[in-house]
């Protein structure tokens, strides 16, 4: 067994130290080590773009398995939010109020979330957002400061780490566009409809797969 490195070491001891916090556990599944060669794509759509405010409305998330994006192990969840939808959220991912009327209540939704997940990694683009609007709607089913506990793996990461190693040095200082449409177009693999959650989650699992396969193979 190789030496554990210093990140490693330190998500271990984050991971430890949210399950000796964890007030519900019956949510302890999260923290077993994950299948092997597994991983769950996941996107929200959301009232806006503040973490603090904002609510969640709908939620996506596809599960990897090896290089296969199993779309039918997926989990659609339409979210009722406690404040009314602005006309400028509709027009970005089409979700009306009275669509999101019919949805869940956020302790559900982020139930069956945790449940679909399990212990799995995370894929996403940008997905520092949308975890930190679950780990606000956890909260007060976990209790505490507790927010998701498994590790991520960022997209835009993946490919900024991939186009700078076909930069010659005296360009490595350019940037590199991390716009989603020009990765997915980059990577030559089919654009969906942006700002659906199972659309973008799909793409991400998508990207994730041409990118671990990019990556092992040193291009």
């Amino acid at each position: 067994m190789g030496a554990i490195s210093p990140a490693d070491w330190f998500e271990y001891l984050k991971k430890q130290w949210l399950l000796y916090h964890l007030e519900n556990r019956q949510f302890r599944f999260m923290f077993e080590p994950p299948p092997p060669n597994e991983w769950v794509a996941l996107d929200c759509e959301t009232t806006g773009l503040n973490v603090n405010t904002d609510e969640i409305i709908s939620i996506a998330a596809v599960r990897i398995v090896g290089n296969r994006v199993m779309t039918s192990e997926r989990l659609e969840l339409l979210v009722r939010p406690e404040r009314r939808v602005s006309v400028e959220s509709v027009r970005i991912h089409q979700l009306r109020e009275q669509d999101v009327a019919k949805g869940m209540a956020p302790e559900e939704a982020m139930t069956q979330l945790m449940h679909f997940i399990g212990s799995r990694p995370l894929v996403g683009y940008y997905l520092e957002f949308d975890i930190a609007m679950i780990d606000r709607a956890l909260a007060p089913i976990l209790g505490g400061d507790m927010g998701l506990p498994q590790h991520r793996n960022e997209v835009s990461a993946m490919y900024y780490d991939y186009k700078f190693r076909q930069l010659p040095a005296h360009q490595q200082d350019r940037r590199i566009d991390l716009r989603f449409a020009t990765l997915m177009n980059d990577l030559e693999l089919p654009l969906r409809n942006a700002h659906d959650a199972l659309n973008d989650a799909v793409m991400a699992a998508l990207a994730f797969v041409k990118l671990r396969q990019l990556l092992a193979a040193g291009k």
